[in-house]
């Protein structure tokens, strides 16, 4: 005897995979358009352009990533949620 197969998530919204997509995409492909950013000149406290646009890059990819968790994990926690209450209903029943 098998039980019935309980949904663990809701529906997906799109909207959220696609930003946080989006959002690591950036970050991922900017610092690799090594001809936009690939001068001397603005030198910031002696250091080169080159490298200190590089490592601008790391804060910048770590608020990326973290907006992109957020974004994941608020949405899969409201998908948990959506089945729980699913699962809830049908319990009453």
């Amino acid at each position: 005897m098998s039980s019935p197969d309980v949904p663990t998530r809701g529906a997906a919204r799109s909207g959220p995979y696609i930003t946080a997509g989006v959002l690591l995409a950036i970050a991922v492909v900017v610092p690799l358009l090594v001809p936009a950013y690939s001068s001397d000149p603005p030198r910031l406290a002696g250091i080169p352009f080159f490298y200190w646009y590089q490592m601008l890059w790391v804060p910048i990819t770590a608020g990326l990533v973290g907006i992109s968790y957020r974004l994941v994990t608020k949405e899969d926690r409201r998908r948990r949620e959506a089945a729980q209450g699913m699962t809830s209903a049908e319990d009453e029943r």
